[in-house]
Formats: C-alpha cells, structure tokens, sequence
C-alpha cells in the first residue's frame, strides 16, 4: 500500500530536531517486565498487521514509499527495557519518557516502538511511540483496542489461521517499474478531459479555504517566546487529570462542547503565561492549530491520515474566564458555520501532487548523510525580545482533543491508570497540549522545547488556574437554556465488545464527549 500524499508528508517534513511521531503514555498498575509485555504484544500482533510491515523506498523517489512485510522483524527490536535508578518516582519515569521519545524512529523497520520503563514502585510506565505517517490520534485508539483488552483477565485472542511469512522486500527495478506505471495512471487521471469538474459547492469551499490561508499573512498573531527560534531535540513535559463530569458540567452550565472548554482553558493558560513572563500581550492574539477528524463513517478504523484543521484566533491578554469561553464559543461556532475543517480538507485533496522525486533529500533525514543533523546538535539562537513583540505568520501552537476509551483498559492483566500524551514538536513550535480522555477522565499533557520554554510545569499550572475559576463559577451559574448535545453519550455502563479484531473492524467502545478534534 503506497503512502498518500498526507501521510508521506509527515515523513518529508521530519527532521532531527523534529522528528514526526507521536507517543502514548500509559501508567499501570503493578510492576511488568518488558518480557511481559513483550509477549502480550507478540500475541497481538496480527491484529494490526502494519506493525509488522515497514517503507520500501523507490529508487530516486520517483513515488512515496510504500508498506511492505518486513522479513526481519523482530519484536524485541520494538519492545525494550529502560531501567529507572532505585528509589525512582513516577515523575522520573514521565521526565524519562520525554526523553526517550527524543531520537529518530529508524526508516529501516516498522515504524513504532515501545519502551517498558520500570523502577517505579508498584507502577510501571509504558511509552509507545508511533510514526505519524502510519496513524493519526483516532487510527491510534483503534490500535490500543487491539493491544489492550477491556477485561482485567481477557483470553488471549485468537492466533493465526496460519502462520505469518513476509513477503521479500521488492526489488528496486520492480518498485522503479510500478511507480512509473502509477505516475502514468495518475497523469491520465488528471487530464482536463477526463478529470471531474469542480461543483459550485465545492468551488464555494475551495473559496473558503483560501480565505482561511490568507488571514495567516492578512492577520497576523504575536511570536510568543516558544515561537522564537527553530526547536532543538530535547522535550520537557507536564501533565494534569480532571474528572470529565467537571466538564460535562461547565458544557451544561454555559453551553458550547467539551472541545470549547477545552479551547477556553487552554487559550487562557496561554495568556497568563505571557503576562506572568511580563510579555506585551495587550491588543495580541494567538492563532491555534486545533486538529479534526474528518473521516466518514465508512473509513473509521482505517490507519494512516484522515486529518483537516481549523485555527481559532484568540485575544493574547488574560481575560475573565467566563467572557473568555464566551469568546472561544462565538469563534468556534463561526468556523463551524463556515464548514472551515471541510474546505481545509477539500483544498488538500484538489490541490496538485507535490513530485515525490522533488522530496528525495529529505529521504536523507536520520542516514549518516542527514543534513538536519547538525541544526539539531545546534539550534539557532532565541530571538531577541521585543515591546511590542515581533509578529508571527501562522499559528502558536498546537491543541488535540482525542477522545478515548471511556472503560479500563488492561495490559498483561494490569489495569491502565492513566493515559497521557506526548505531541510532535518542529519548527517555530516550541510548545503543545493535548487533551486525551480516558476511563471518565480528562488528561492534559503539555510538552515543551525546554530552551524555548524551560518552565512548561508554570504553563500547565496556567490552564489549571484558569479551569478552576470556571468549575467554582460554573458552581454558581444557572444551567444554559441549550445547551449543545454533542454526538456521543456518557458511558451507559454496558461492556464493550471484548473480542480483538483486527484494525479496521473493531468494533469501538463508547466514547465520551463527542470531540471531532484529534491528534494530527
């Protein structure tokens, strides 16, 4: 299966410094050895077949790489242990695990890999980091629902019909000849002749689209400090654990989604902790890549990327909380109105292919050749600091909303506490949030670029603040007269379906709050 042109983007725009995959953390209970959870994967594996496949790359790039059985692989290349000294605390391991999650996934493999960090007492860490070419955030909770069972002692699944045998890799001569086929079928595609014609409709949204783009050079927004240099390869990480019924709560007091709460807290945060860094945030704004999924119906379980997104724009200076989710509500249902999310995705879609051959050097990136290697080893220098601050094309930082699981999920017979996240950094991107749920929790996980900003525990404190003064004053509100019903349903309690399939036809456990924003 050859890689599209979303997902292969993912592997061009990787670098050093940036490396594009994203990771899962996951706290059980109990303490496992990566021999354990080596074998609950092993006996797993099936049911996600890409695990076991890795890239073939086409002689010159003269098409995107594609998935293939590995003939080598090994799961013990996947699955490692990572020792804590004695007396380690859970924090150690959350510090250990941004650290870990630092270096390049290597190109010559599947791309994932899990790391079983043990020392804890009566805890172990799990981080598992994916290569965002092979899933995006709602691919990636299908995946979990393969690895994880939903019961404390689950059987184990079924195994193989028969046994798995790779294919050999293909060789370069008949990779070489399928792409030029591929390039061929694809030139006679798009002739004007024959191409589809653009429907008003869709020439509406395209319109839309353009206008989107165009407002990051048209309005553009203050370079905060975690904007002001290129981001290096180290990562600092923070994290906080709310029950979902408070934002459930805040939603029927005020109205709007569990995403607009999100939003609220989460912008304010950003905005306390300019004024707390004595930043000339007065008259600013911040834009927000906030990731949506736009699969349909009939695509849902399916890997790779299915991924628009929309940039809320919101006042840099702190503000009451509740005028501030009034003012995220009022942004959020205009770019609803405005299906911007949909003509984003349009716009990717129609826009012309990018020729792979022109994206061969950046093939090169964790070779010994890579030339990112030394921007990494030295990242440029922190720009100087401005009254007013210099502005900024584009937008500040990036926000994810994944809602998840809404029912324990166990490994090797130990319940999952917690389930954190750790985003892609790159670029002028130098901070990021995302919001998981989990088990009728919320979980903010905040990662850093510590030279950028080496006090990321100040930020996640920010938005803390800022949540509570809206739970205390959503306590006293009176309930809003509609208050939005979002797609999904508390959990009803019934059990989800135990029995693993593979990915793709699994059937999904209940989630809750209805997120349309996911991990991108």
């Amino acid at each position: 299966m050859r890689l599209t042109d979303h997902d292969a983007a993912f592997l061009y725009a990787e670098t050093a410094a940036g490396p594009m995959h994203g990771g899962n953390i996951a706290v059980l209970e109990g303490e496992l050895s990566a021999a354990e959870v080596q074998a609950h994967i092993a006996a797993r594996l099936h049911l996600v077949p890409r695990l076991r496949q890795r890239l073939a790359f086409v002689p010159l790039n003269l098409a995107h790489p594609k998935w293939v059985d590995d003939p080598e692989f090994d799961i013990a290349n996947h699955v490692k242990a990572h020792q804590l000294p004695a007396g380690a605390t859970l924090d150690d391991a959350l510090a250990a695990a941004a650290g870990l999650a630092e270096p390049l996934l290597p190109r010559d493999r599947p791309l994932w890999l899990t790391y079983v960090i043990e020392g804890v007492k009566e805890r172990t860490v799990l981080l598992q980091l994916g290569h965002h070419t092979m899933a995006d955030g709602a691919s990636g909770v299908d995946i979990s629902l393969a690895l994880f069972d939903l019961q404390a002692k689950a059987p184990a699944p079924p195994p193989e019909k028969t046994p798995w045998r790779p294919a050999p890799l293909p060789a370069p001569l008949a990779l070489t000849a399928e792409a030029v086929r591929e390039q061929v079928e694809s030139a006679v595609a798009q002739n004007p002749l024959t191409a589809p014609r653009l429907g008003g409709e869709r020439l509406e949204m395209l319109r839309r689209a353009g206008e989107s783009m165009t407002r990051f050079v048209a309005e553009p927004v203050m370079m905060a400090p975690w904007n002001a240099g290129l981001v290096g390869p180290k990562r600092g990480f923070a994290w906080r654990r709310y029950g979902f019924g408070e934002f459930r709560e805040v939603r029927r007091r005020f109205g709007g989604t569990i995403n607009d709460v999100v939003l609220a807290v989460v912008a304010e945060g950003a905005a306390r902790y300019l004024r707390a860094h004595k930043e000339a945030a007065t008259g600013q704004n911040l834009r927000v890549m906030c990731p949506v999924n736009v699969r349909r119906e009939d695509e849902r379980g399916a890997l790779g990327n299915r991924v628009s997104g929309i940039f809320p724009i919101f006042s840099a200076a702190p503000m009451d909380i509740v005028e501030r989710l009034r003012k995220v509500r009022q942004e959020t249902e205009q770019i609803k109105q405005n299906r911007e999310a949909q003509a984003m995705q349009l716009m990717m879609d129609s826009a012309p292919s990018l020729p792979p051959v022109a994206m061969a050097p950046a093939l090169l990136v964790g070779s010994p050749f890579d030339p990112t290697a030394l921007a990494a080893q030295l990242p440029s220098p922190r720009l100087p600091r401005l009254a007013p601050p210099l502005p900024m094309a584009g937008f500040n930082f990036t926000c994810t909303n994944v809602p998840g699981v809404q029912v324990p999920q166990y490994l090797a017979g130990r319940q999952v506490l917690d389930a954190l996240a750790l985003l892609m950094l790159g670029g002028q991107l130098g901070y990021g949030v995302a919001a998981t749920s989990y088990n009728k929790q919320i979980y903010f996980s905040f990662v850093c670029e510590p030279r950028l900003m080496p006090d990321v525990g100040l930020m996640a404190d920010c938005v803390d603040g800022a949540f509570a003064e809206l739970r205390t004053a959503a306590q006293k509100a009176a309930p809003a007269k509609a208050a939005t019903n979002e797609s999904a349903a508390p959990n009803t309690g019934k059990k989800a379906a135990a029995k693993p399939r593979k990915a793709g036809t699994r059937k999904r456990p209940q989630s809750q709050g209805g997120a349309a924003v996911e991990s991108a």
